[in-house]
Protein backbone atom coordinates (compact mmCIF):
# COMPACT_ATOMS: atom_id res chain seq x y z
CA UNK A 1 0.00 0.00 0.00
CA UNK A 2 2.81 2.41 0.69
CA UNK A 3 4.64 1.90 -2.36
CA UNK A 4 1.36 2.45 -3.86
CA UNK A 5 0.92 5.65 -2.18
CA UNK A 6 4.61 6.93 -3.00
CA UNK A 7 4.53 5.53 -6.84
CA UNK A 8 1.39 7.49 -7.36
CA UNK A 9 2.48 10.66 -5.82
CA UNK A 10 5.78 10.48 -8.18
CA UNK A 11 3.72 9.82 -11.23
CA UNK A 12 1.49 12.34 -10.51
CA UNK A 13 4.36 14.58 -10.01
CA UNK A 14 5.92 14.04 -13.53
CA UNK A 15 2.66 14.35 -15.30
CA UNK A 16 2.43 18.14 -13.73
CA UNK A 17 -0.74 17.64 -12.20
CA UNK A 18 0.65 17.44 -8.78
CA UNK A 19 2.26 20.76 -9.85
CA UNK A 20 0.49 23.00 -6.58
CA UNK A 21 -0.03 26.12 -8.93
CA UNK A 22 -1.53 24.27 -11.54
CA UNK A 23 -3.63 21.89 -9.21
CA UNK A 24 -5.00 24.96 -7.67
CA UNK A 25 -5.88 26.94 -11.08
CA UNK A 26 -7.99 23.85 -12.05
CA UNK A 27 -9.75 23.21 -8.74
CA UNK A 28 -10.37 26.70 -8.47
CA UNK A 29 -11.66 26.39 -12.32
CA UNK A 30 -13.61 23.38 -11.30
CA UNK A 31 -15.19 24.73 -7.69
CA UNK A 32 -16.31 28.18 -9.53
CA UNK A 33 -18.13 26.59 -12.38
CA UNK A 34 -19.84 24.29 -10.59
CA UNK A 35 -21.37 27.06 -8.58
CA UNK A 36 -22.18 29.40 -11.79
CA UNK A 37 -24.18 26.19 -12.94
CA UNK A 38 -26.06 25.25 -9.77
CA UNK A 39 -26.61 28.87 -9.60
CA UNK A 40 -27.88 29.57 -13.22
CA UNK A 41 -29.84 26.72 -13.11
CA UNK A 42 -31.65 27.12 -9.74
CA UNK A 43 -32.50 30.72 -10.96
CA UNK A 44 -33.83 29.53 -14.49
CA UNK A 45 -35.78 26.62 -12.34
CA UNK A 46 -37.25 28.94 -9.88
CA UNK A 47 -38.66 31.23 -12.57
CA UNK A 48 -40.43 28.45 -14.60
CA UNK A 49 -44.31 28.18 -14.45
CA UNK A 50 -44.76 25.14 -13.10
CA UNK A 51 -48.41 24.38 -14.23
CA UNK A 52 -46.88 24.55 -17.61
CA UNK A 53 -44.18 22.35 -17.22
CA UNK A 54 -44.74 18.58 -18.45
CA UNK A 55 -44.25 16.13 -15.29
CA UNK A 56 -41.62 14.70 -17.15
CA UNK A 57 -39.60 17.90 -17.46
CA UNK A 58 -40.25 18.34 -13.59
CA UNK A 59 -38.42 15.23 -12.59
CA UNK A 60 -35.50 16.00 -14.92
CA UNK A 61 -35.09 19.18 -13.21
CA UNK A 62 -35.27 17.80 -9.86
CA UNK A 63 -32.59 14.81 -11.26
CA UNK A 64 -30.61 17.41 -12.14
CA UNK A 65 -30.43 19.40 -9.20
CA UNK A 66 -29.86 16.59 -7.53
CA UNK A 67 -26.83 15.95 -9.33
CA UNK A 68 -26.03 19.83 -8.71
CA UNK A 69 -26.46 19.42 -5.03
CA UNK A 70 -23.94 16.09 -4.76
CA UNK A 71 -21.64 18.24 -6.66
CA UNK A 72 -22.15 20.79 -4.01
CA UNK A 73 -21.20 18.99 -1.39
CA UNK A 74 -18.48 17.11 -2.62
CA UNK A 75 -16.90 20.56 -3.57
CA UNK A 76 -17.01 21.26 0.23
CA UNK A 77 -15.36 18.13 0.48
CA UNK A 78 -12.88 18.45 -1.33
CA UNK A 79 -12.14 21.91 0.35
CA UNK A 80 -12.16 19.84 4.05
CA UNK A 81 -9.14 18.34 2.54
CA UNK A 82 -7.74 21.74 1.11
CA UNK A 83 -7.77 20.81 -2.47
CA UNK A 84 -9.71 23.60 -3.79
CA UNK A 85 -7.09 25.69 -3.53
CA UNK A 86 -4.09 23.91 -2.27
CA UNK A 87 -1.91 27.33 -2.50
CA UNK A 88 -4.28 29.83 -0.61
CA UNK A 89 -5.67 27.90 2.62
CA UNK A 90 -7.81 31.28 2.38
CA UNK A 91 -9.92 31.20 -1.02
CA UNK A 92 -10.10 27.47 -0.27
CA UNK A 93 -11.86 27.53 3.14
CA UNK A 94 -13.73 30.58 2.06
CA UNK A 95 -15.18 28.20 -0.69
CA UNK A 96 -15.59 25.26 1.25
CA UNK A 97 -17.91 27.79 3.90
CA UNK A 98 -20.11 28.96 1.01
CA UNK A 99 -20.92 25.66 -0.75
CA UNK A 100 -21.48 24.07 2.88
CA UNK A 101 -23.78 26.79 3.97
CA UNK A 102 -25.93 27.10 0.69
CA UNK A 103 -26.25 23.04 0.41
CA UNK A 104 -27.58 23.14 4.10
CA UNK A 105 -26.23 25.67 6.06
CA UNK A 106 -23.24 22.94 7.52
CA UNK A 107 -20.73 24.69 9.76
CA UNK A 108 -17.36 24.31 7.35
CA UNK A 109 -14.84 24.13 10.74
CA UNK A 110 -17.20 21.55 12.39
CA UNK A 111 -17.48 19.58 9.83
CA UNK A 112 -13.87 19.49 8.78
CA UNK A 113 -13.32 18.40 12.32
CA UNK A 114 -15.46 15.50 12.54
CA UNK A 115 -14.61 14.35 8.80
CA UNK A 116 -10.77 14.30 9.84
CA UNK A 117 -11.74 11.54 12.39
CA UNK A 118 -13.44 9.55 9.66
CA UNK A 119 -10.05 9.58 8.12
CA UNK A 120 -8.23 8.93 11.74
CA UNK A 121 -10.85 6.18 12.72
CA UNK A 122 -12.45 4.85 9.51
CA UNK A 123 -15.62 2.63 10.11
CA UNK A 124 -15.12 1.89 13.69
CA UNK A 125 -17.35 2.82 16.39
CA UNK A 126 -16.52 6.55 17.27
CA UNK A 127 -16.28 7.66 13.73
CA UNK A 128 -18.99 9.61 13.13
CA UNK A 129 -19.41 8.33 9.33
CA UNK A 130 -20.28 5.08 11.06
CA UNK A 131 -22.84 3.00 11.78
CA UNK A 132 -24.01 2.47 15.93
CA UNK A 133 -22.05 -0.93 15.62
CA UNK A 134 -25.72 -2.70 16.11
CA UNK A 135 -27.23 -1.74 13.15
CA UNK A 136 -25.54 -1.79 9.56
CA UNK A 137 -28.57 -1.57 7.15
CA UNK A 138 -28.83 1.22 4.68
CA UNK A 139 -31.34 3.26 6.65
CA UNK A 140 -30.43 2.50 10.35
CA UNK A 141 -26.74 3.87 9.25
CA UNK A 142 -27.82 6.81 7.37
CA UNK A 143 -30.07 8.16 9.96
CA UNK A 144 -27.47 7.52 12.55
CA UNK A 145 -24.99 9.10 10.34
CA UNK A 146 -27.48 12.42 9.94
CA UNK A 147 -28.02 12.51 13.87
CA UNK A 148 -24.34 13.16 13.72
CA UNK A 149 -24.35 15.94 11.85
CA UNK A 150 -27.67 17.86 11.40
CA UNK A 151 -29.56 19.97 14.10
CA UNK A 152 -33.07 21.22 14.81
CA UNK A 153 -31.80 24.78 14.95
CA UNK A 154 -30.70 24.52 11.47
CA UNK A 155 -33.95 22.94 10.02
CA UNK A 156 -35.89 25.87 11.69
CA UNK A 157 -33.02 28.08 9.63
CA UNK A 158 -33.78 26.48 6.66
CA UNK A 159 -37.84 26.60 6.92
CA UNK A 160 -37.30 30.69 7.41
CA UNK A 161 -35.38 31.04 4.72
CA UNK A 162 -37.34 29.05 2.77
CA UNK A 163 -40.22 31.21 3.59
CA UNK A 164 -38.06 34.66 3.09
CA UNK A 165 -37.53 33.87 -0.36
CA UNK A 166 -40.93 33.20 -1.15
CA UNK A 167 -42.43 36.36 0.38
CA UNK A 168 -39.01 38.53 -0.56
CA UNK A 169 -38.38 37.20 -3.99
CA UNK A 170 -41.53 35.87 -4.65
CA UNK A 171 -40.62 32.49 -5.80
CA UNK A 172 -43.32 29.82 -6.09
CA UNK A 173 -43.10 27.69 -2.87
CA UNK A 174 -44.09 24.88 -5.87
CA UNK A 175 -40.20 25.66 -7.24
CA UNK A 176 -38.80 26.06 -4.31
CA UNK A 177 -40.15 22.32 -3.54
CA UNK A 178 -39.62 20.51 -6.76
CA UNK A 179 -35.97 22.38 -7.57
CA UNK A 180 -34.10 22.82 -4.00
CA UNK A 181 -35.96 21.02 -0.95
CA UNK A 182 -36.82 17.60 -2.54
CA UNK A 183 -32.91 17.83 -4.48
CA UNK A 184 -30.92 18.59 -1.79
CA UNK A 185 -32.32 15.69 0.88
CA UNK A 186 -32.46 13.43 -2.04
CA UNK A 187 -28.80 14.11 -2.67
CA UNK A 188 -27.96 13.42 1.29
CA UNK A 189 -29.01 9.50 0.13
CA UNK A 190 -27.32 9.60 -3.11
CA UNK A 191 -24.05 11.10 -1.38
CA UNK A 192 -24.30 8.70 1.94
CA UNK A 193 -25.53 5.46 -0.68
CA UNK A 194 -22.19 5.79 -3.09
CA UNK A 195 -19.97 7.77 -0.59
CA UNK A 196 -20.13 6.32 2.97
CA UNK A 197 -22.58 3.00 2.89
CA UNK A 198 -21.10 0.96 -0.18
CA UNK A 199 -17.48 1.71 -0.12
CA UNK A 200 -17.06 1.45 3.84
CA UNK A 201 -19.58 -1.58 4.42
CA UNK A 202 -17.47 -4.71 5.67
CA UNK A 203 -17.08 -7.34 3.23
CA UNK A 204 -17.74 -10.99 3.72
CA UNK A 205 -14.30 -11.53 4.29
CA UNK A 206 -13.93 -8.97 6.80
CA UNK A 207 -11.86 -5.55 5.76
CA UNK A 208 -8.56 -5.94 4.08
CA UNK A 209 -6.56 -2.42 4.33
CA UNK A 210 -6.21 0.32 6.57
CA UNK A 211 -8.68 2.73 5.59
CA UNK A 212 -11.52 -0.17 5.74
CA UNK A 213 -12.90 0.71 2.18
CA UNK A 214 -13.61 -0.14 -0.99
CA UNK A 215 -14.12 1.65 -4.17
CA UNK A 216 -17.24 0.91 -6.29
CA UNK A 217 -15.90 -0.85 -9.57
CA UNK A 218 -17.85 1.44 -11.72
CA UNK A 219 -16.07 3.01 -15.34
CA UNK A 220 -15.35 6.55 -14.89
CA UNK A 221 -17.89 7.97 -16.65
CA UNK A 222 -20.91 5.90 -13.89
CA UNK A 223 -18.46 6.94 -11.12
CA UNK A 224 -18.96 10.66 -12.27
CA UNK A 225 -23.13 10.10 -12.80
CA UNK A 226 -23.21 8.50 -9.26
CA UNK A 227 -21.22 10.65 -7.07
CA UNK A 228 -18.24 12.64 -8.86
CA UNK A 229 -16.07 10.01 -8.25
CA UNK A 230 -16.62 9.85 -4.40
CA UNK A 231 -17.04 6.03 -4.81
CA UNK A 232 -13.42 5.53 -5.41
CA UNK A 233 -13.47 5.21 -2.00
CA UNK A 234 -10.11 3.31 -1.04
CA UNK A 235 -7.80 5.60 -3.52
CA UNK A 236 -9.62 8.68 -1.32
CA UNK A 237 -8.34 7.25 1.98
CA UNK A 238 -5.06 6.33 0.58
CA UNK A 239 -4.62 9.98 -1.18
CA UNK A 240 -6.88 12.40 0.50
CA UNK A 241 -5.25 15.76 -0.62
CA UNK A 242 -6.66 15.20 -4.47
CA UNK A 243 -9.72 16.65 -5.49
CA UNK A 244 -12.80 14.40 -6.52
CA UNK A 245 -11.72 15.30 -10.65
CA UNK A 246 -8.07 13.50 -10.04
CA UNK A 247 -9.82 10.25 -8.25
CA UNK A 248 -9.78 8.49 -11.72
CA UNK A 249 -6.40 8.84 -11.95
CA UNK A 250 -5.16 7.49 -9.26
CA UNK A 251 -7.64 4.75 -9.47
CA UNK A 252 -6.51 3.75 -13.34
CA UNK A 253 -2.97 3.72 -11.33
CA UNK A 254 -3.82 1.78 -8.91
CA UNK A 255 -5.84 -1.11 -11.27
CA UNK A 256 -2.46 -1.11 -13.66
CA UNK A 257 -0.48 -2.12 -10.26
Amino acid sequence: MLRYVKNFIEVFGRSGLGMSVQATSKGLWVALSLIGIWATSTVVLFSLDLSQLPIGLKFAGFAWQMFLYVGLFVTAHDGMHGSIAPNNPKVNDAIGSFVLFVYAMFPFGRMRLMHNTHHDIPAIVGDPDYHNGKQSNFFAWYFNFMQNYWSWLRIVLLIAIFHAIHQLLHVPEGNMAWFWVFPSVASSFQLFFFGTFLPHSEPVGGYVNKSRSTSTPFSEFWSFISCYHFGYHEEHHDLPHLAWWQLPAARKHRLIK
